[in-house]
C-alpha cells in the first residue's frame, strides 16, 4: 500500500480500478483470467512480443540505413530486452500463476524494472527508464491491436490517473463510469479542478510523479476530501473507505428531500442559492439540486482547444440555450477569463513569465475588442431568451469597468442599428478578486448593478501564492486572516450602498464556511451543483445571530489554521456527523 498527498479539489472519495493514461495510453482491460484461458492468453502475449520484436527490427535497420550503427544501438537495446529471456519468463509467471491478463503482467513487469532505473541517480539512467515506457506502449499496441480507448468512451468504472487532463478532456468525462481522477499536475483554481468540481468527480490534483508506480487495474482510492490517493490499498484500509463511500451516499439520500424546499436560515431570512457551471449541459445538474439560479456562467470552455475564435452564433447559441431552460431564474454569465497563452488565436506573449500577472481576462478582452465585442453582442442577443446578467472579471480600477462598459455600450447600438432584439435594462455587474477592487468598493458602488467576490484569485493575490503551485500549496486558504478581512470589506461596502452582493468562488461550496460567510453579511452564494444541497441543509439549520457569533469571533483569531479549526467545531455542533 502507498499513500500520496496532493491537493484536494473535488470533495468525495472513491474507490474501483485504476485507468492510466497519460504514459500508458490504453485502457488495460480484465486483471485476472478464468483458468482455462491462460494458455490461450500466453499464445497472444508471444504473438504481441514477436510482432513488436519485428517492428523494432525495422525501425532497427532503417535507422542504421540512414544514419548509422550509433543511432541504431537504441533499437538494438529495445529488441534485447523485447527478446530477454527472463522477462518473458516473470510476466508468463504473472499469467500462468497469477491469472493476470497479458496486457496487464505486461505492464506490471516493465513498471516495475522502469521504476528501478528512475531511483538510480543520473540522466543515463532516467533514460533507461524512457525506453523501457516505449517498449511497454509497443507491446501493448500489439495486445490491443491498435485500439485506444477514448475518455469520453470509458464504459466501465474506472479511476482516471493522469499527468494532466485538460478542461475539455475533463468535461467529457462521464460521472457515471469515471469514479474519480488524480493527476501528478495542477492546483486547486485550474479549470481541471473546477471542471471536476462541477461534475461531481472526487478529484486530487498536483501529487508529483507516481504514475511509475500503478498499473491499469490496479486498485486505487481517490480521498478528494482530505487531498490522498492511496495505491494498492490494503484490506483494512478498503473496508474504512468503503464505509465512508456508504455514508456520503447516505447523506446525498437525505440531501434530496431538500430539492423544493428554499435555502431559509431558522429565523426566516432567504439566502439566495445559486449554480456555478462550465457547460450549458450542467444548468440540468442545477436545477435538479433545486438552485435559485446560475450565479456564474463560465465562458472559457468556447475557446479552449480550438484553433478559430467561436463566432457569434456559437456564443449566442450556447448562451441563448441556459437562459431559455431557466426560464425566469437569473443566469449570469461572465465574460472571457483565460490568458493569452491559452488562446491558439492569439500570438503568444513576449515576456509573460509570470500569467497570473499578466496579458488575462478583461485586460486581455480589452486588448482584444473585435474579440470582445462578438462575446459582448451574443450575451445581448441572448438577453432576448431570458433572465441574463452580464458580470465582467478580474476588475481593478475604475478605468478598466468604464473602457468595458464603452464596448459594451457599443455593441448595444450595433444591435440597435441593425433591429435586433436584447434586453436594454440588462444589469451589468463585476467580480471582486482583486484587493484593489475592495479598496475602491466605495467607487464601484456607483458603477454597477451588482458584484460577486471571486474568491479563488482573491486569495491569491491577497496572499501572494501561486494557486497552482504545489510547493506552497498549504499558504492558499480561504481561512486566512486577511482574506476574511478583505471579504467583509467587501460584503459590508456593498451593503451600505444597496448593491446586491454574492460570492461565486470555491470558498462558499465548502459547508465549513456557510456560518462565517451568513455572519458576515453574505445573503447570496453561488456554488457548484453538487454542493447546492449540502449548503442549502446549513442554511436551513442555523440562525443568523448565531451565525454572527461565529463570524464575530473567527475575525479575533489570527491565524488561518486556528479560524479553520474552530470553523469546523461550530459546523460539527450543528452536524455531528458532517464531513468536513
Amino acid at each position: 500500500m502507498q499513500r500520496l498527498q496532493g491537493i484536494a479539489v473535488s470533495p468525495g472519495v472513491a474507490i474501483g480500478e485504476a485507468l492510466v493514461v497519460d504514459n500508458e495510453g490504453f485502457r488495460i482491460p480484465r486483471r485476472f483470467l478464468p483458468r482455462d484461458a491462460v494458455d490461450e492468453e500466453l499464445g497472444r502475449l508471444d504473438r504481441a512480443l514477436a510482432a513488436a520484436a519485428a517492428e523494432v527490427q525495422r525501425n532497427r535497420d532503417r535507422v542504421q540505413t540512414q544514419l548509422g550503427d550509433e543511432y541504431a544501438a537504441i533499437f538494438t537495446a529495445h529488441l534485447q530486452m523485447l527478446n530477454d529471456r527472463r522477462l518473458r519468463e516473470e510476466i508468463v509467471d504473472l499469467i500462468r500463476n497469477r491469472h493476470y491478463s497479458p496486457e496487464y503482467a505486461v505492464s506490471r513487469s516493465l513498471r516495475r524494472y522502469a521504476k528501478a532505473f528512475q531511483e538510480i541517480e543520473g540522466e543515463y539512467m532516467s533514460e533507461r527508464a524512457n525506453d523501457i515506457f516505449d517498449i511497454e506502449k509497443r507491446i501493448l499496441r500489439n495486445l490491443l491491436g491498435q485500439r485506444r480507448e477514448e475518455l469520453s468512451q470509458v464504459t466501465s468504472p474506472v479511476l482516471v490517473l493522469a499527468r494532466n487532463l485538460t478542461p475539455s478532456e475533463t468535461a467529457n468525462l462521464n460521472p457515471q463510469f469515471v469514479l474519480g481522477l488524480a493527476t501528478e499536475v495542477g492546483g486547486p483554481g485550474s479549470h481541471t479542478a473546477i471542471v471536476a468540481e462541477g461534475l461531481g468527480i472526487p478529484a486530487v490534483v498536483g501529487i508529483g510523479g507516481f504514475l511509475t508506480d500503478v498499473s491499469g487495474g490496479d486498485t486505487v482510492i481517490v480521498d478528494g476530501d482530505q487531498g490522498m490517493v492511496i495505491l494498492s490499498p490494503d484490506e483494512e484500509t478498503l473496508a474504512r473507505y468503503r464505509h465512508e463511500v456508504e455514508e456520503q451516499r447516505s447523506l446525498a439520500t437525505k440531501l434530496e428531500r431538500l430539492r423544493e424546499l428554499p435555502a431559509e436560515t431558522t429565523d426566516g431570512q432567504r439566502i439566495q442559492l445559486l449554480g456555478n457551471i462550465e457547460f450549458p449541459a450542467e444548468v440540468h445538474q442545477c436545477l435538479d439540486r433545486g438552485a435559485d439560479g446560475i450565479g456564474l456562467y463560465r465562458t472559457e470552455f468556447l475557446y479552449l482547444g480550438r484553433d478559430d475564435d467561436p463566432s457569434e452564433d456559437a456564443h449566442h447559441a450556447a448562451y441563448a440555450e441556459v437562459a431559455e431552460t431557466m426560464a425566469d431564474h437569473p443566469v449570469v454569465i461572465r465574460t472571457l477569463d483565460l490568458g493569452a497563452d491559452k488562446l491558439r488565436t492569439l500570438p503568444d506573449p513576449e515576456d509573460e513569465r509570470n500569467p497570473f500577472l499578466g496579458l488575462r481576462s478583461i485586460r486581455l478582452a480589452l486588448k482584444n475588442r473585435d474579440m470582445f465585442r462578438t462575446q459582448l453582442r451574443a450575451i445581448l442577443r441572448a438577453s432576448a431568451h431570458g433572465n441574463i446578467r452580464l458580470m465582467f472579471p478580474l476588475i481593478g480600477t475604475l478605468m478598466e469597468l468604464r473602457q468595458a462598459k464603452m464596448v459594451l455600450a457599443d455593441a448595444m447600438e450595433d444591435l440597435e442599428e441593425a433591429g435586433i432584439a436584447f434586453d436594454r435594462d440588462m444589469k451589468v455587474g463585476m467580480m471582486v478578486e482583486v484587493p484593489a477592487a475592495v479598496v475602491m468598493m466605495d467607487m464601484f458602488v456607483h458603477e454597477v448593478d451588482f458584484f460577486s467576490i471571486g474568491t479563488n484569485d482573491l486569495i491569491q493575490y491577497c496572499l501572494a501564492v501561486d494557486r497552482s503551485n504545489k510547493d506552497v500549496a498549504s499558504l492558499y486558504t480561504a481561512a486566512d486572516p486577511a482574506v476574511l478581512r478583505l471579504i467583509q470589506m467587501a460584503i459590508n461596502s456593498a451593503n451600505k450602498a444597496g448593491v446586491p452582493i454574492s460570492m461565486c468562488g470555491q470558498m462558499c461550496g465548502s459547508p465549513m464556511y456557510t456560518m462565517l460567510l451568513l455572519g458576515l453579511g453574505l445573503r447570496s452564494m453561488s456554488v457548484t451543483p453538487s454542493a447546492v444541497p449540502e449548503i442549502k441543509r446549513v442554511c436551513r439549520t442555523v440562525a443568523i445571530d448565531q451565525c454572527q457569533r461565529v463570524a464575530e469571533h473567527a475575525l479575533k483569531l489570527d491565524n488561518a489554521r486556528d479560524i479553520k479549526t474552530y470553523l469546523k467545531e461550530e459546523l460539527t455542533k450543528v452536524f455531528p456527523e458532517f464531513p468536513v
